[in-house]
């Protein structure tokens, strides 16, 4: 069915108000202020509530603060330990469950890899009741030992919390004590915060406060850059650095895909910041600035255009002609074998219609996939947003910090004595700026969506099986937790946290791979044949066999 037939079958005002029927009045009214139809208003875009507590009662779809530190930001890096102090079902929980992929590195297949490992120093109930911290000496003494690595991150659970053992006071007497491995801590029990993304501040905040600027030795390359907010699922990182090394662009530090501690350590090296998760990294990227005075930009390398558009920034930033006709050569290069699939493709696909409620920044990247592929994405939204990643970083001055939000730790950054140097002058920034360069700036999810579209925060499992019974989108995107009930409706669903078992989808070579395996998906017609049960073959009584 073509999207204008099925948009005329469902007003957005009616979906909303379907949407939150059943709930009780209370639980509505707060409900209502994160479901946002999306309108064009002289003043911006609508007010949405984002980043405060999942209502209780209701199933979510958010990850905790712990998966936001120790599964997101750490768990790409290879040659850090990441020792998890807790009960073994927390490290297990948040090993190897996104697949970030990692390569060898300069070392070879000799060179340290660490993320094959379940580290844990296992808590059981007498560590609850008489304190863990001498297992956690033993434990963090034990892999030193065993692997002799650069640097041990100590992970706190929940139960670490609660009973107050004191890991950064241990951690900094192992460091003490080994001398030659950067051992320190996070504290990230789970129930900080409201979701994954206070992991992520609190992650960044001991990376920087720990490893960036350890390591001033200089790194050689023309056009340096750091690539903040990319994970290497599937594959992502190894298609962007291939893009990289072709148009002659120096990754001094991915944060944190396929990354190492060496790599931290010098990525106050770099020239430019260019942010691709605004809202896992953008910390980062302003503490940088702060610091070393490195500026940044917003990019996204998910789909052709987008790639293409973000390679030109970086070349614009850097005004050097000889980088500017390599970034267009590349993309000319790169290019026809993504439009030859295009062209095959988008008759196929043309018309059809996606949701995407995925983590901070994602769904607004896959957009551009979508309308490359001139599909529509009807409704969208983040489980881990702020306010901002809907409505653009000018609302930031109008966020009030809550109880939840003054739980997190704000380093406070000044400029260093001996290596803070602007990258820019004040003018040069300013005419960049006045070319159309952005820096410090992302407009969020909301602006990009078309008006009369729903926005949605902190989708829950309630919200995203009726939303697919009233709308009937082509495909849904989400991540594992959704991804077979709704199957189960007759929908096709694609998990865009971890890939499933495909990508990568960055890239020129990415987008091709996502074109073909949508086009694979929103044309099967396994999803229409699918019937629960009881609905195929009904029996109202029991079958007794007696023996």
């Amino acid at each position: 069915m073509a999207t204008a037939e099925k948009l005329v079958q469902w007003n957005p005002t009616d979906i909303k108000a379907e949407l939150i029927k059943k709930y009780p009045p209370k639980v509505a009214r707060k409900r209502a202020k994160q479901i946002m139809i999306n309108e064009a208003l002289e003043n911006g875009t609508p007010e949405i509530t984002a980043n405060v507590r999942t209502i209780p009662g209701i199933i979510t779809m958010r990850g905790c603060t712990y998966a936001g530190c120790k599964g997101v930001i750490m768990g790409p890096t290879r040659d850090i330990v990441n020792l998890v102090h807790g009960p073994i079902g927390c490290s297990f929980y948040a090993w190897l469950t996104r697949r970030n992929q990692t390569d060898p590195g300069p070392e070879g297949p000799d060179g340290e890899n660490f993320m094959n490992y379940c580290f844990s120093t296992d808590m059981q109930d007498q560590d609850i009741i008489f304190g863990g911290e001498k297992k956690l000496e033993q434990a963090i003494q034990e892999a030193y030992d065993l692997f002799h690595p650069k640097s041990i991150a100590v992970f706190a659970t929940c139960p670490v919390g609660l009973i107050g053992d004191d890991i950064h006071t241990i951690s900094k007497q192992m460091k003490e004590k080994l001398g030659d491995c950067n051992v320190y801590a996070f504290s990230c029990e789970g129930y900080k915060g409201v979701s994954q993304s206070a992991g992520h501040h609190i992650a960044n905040n001991q990376v920087f406060r720990h490893i960036v600027g350890e390591n001033d030795k200089p790194v050689e390359g023309k056009y340096k850059i750091n690539l903040l907010g990319e994970y290497n699922i599937g594959g992502d990182g190894f298609e962007i650095d291939r893009v990289f090394k072709k148009c002659g662009i120096t990754n001094i530090s991915t944060f944190s895909g396929n990354s190492t501690y060496e790599q931290f350590a010098t990525a106050h090296q770099a020239d430019l910041n260019a942010v691709m998760c605004h809202r896992s990294i953008n910390y980062v990227a302003d503490m940088l600035e702060t610091k070393f005075g490195i500026p940044w930009i917003k990019v996204n390398f998910i789909g052709a255009e987008a790639t293409a558009k973000s390679l030109r920034k970086i070349a614009a930033y850097f005004e050097d002609q000889e980088l500017i006709d390599t970034v267009e050569a590349v993309i000319a290069e790169e290019m026809p074998e993504v439009e030859a699939a295009a062209t095959e493709i988008l008759p196929r696909t043309g018309g059809k219609t996606a949701m995407m409620f995925v983590g901070g920044s994602r769904a607004h990247h896959y957009k551009e996939l979508f309308d490359e592929l001139g599909m529509k994405t009807i409704s969208a939204g983040y489980e881990f947003g702020h306010r901002d990643d809907y409505e653009g970083r000018r609302v930031l001055p109008h966020i009030k910090v809550d109880a939840d939000s003054r739980n997190i730790e704000e380093i406070v950054v000044e400029a260093d004595e001996t290596r803070y140097s602007p990258r820019k002058t004040e003018a040069e920034l300013k005419a960049l700026e006045d070319d159309g360069l952005k820096f410090k700036d992302y407009e969020g999810l909301a602006p990009d969506m078309e008006e009369g579209t729903l926005i949605i925060d902190d989708l829950n499992q309630y919200e995203a099986e009726k939303l697919v019974e009233l709308m009937k989108p082509d495909i849904f995107c989400a991540g594992i937790k959704e991804k077979f009930s709704i199957q189960k409706l007759g929908v096709p669903m694609k998990q865009l946290h971890s890939y499933d078992s495909g990508g990568p989808y960055a890239g020129f070579k990415g987008a091709i791979n996502f074109y073909k395996e949508i086009d694979r998906l929103v044309n099967s017609r396994v999803w229409s044949y699918m019937k629960a049960p009881w609905q195929e073959n009904p029996q109202l009584s029991g079958t007794y066999v007696w023996e």
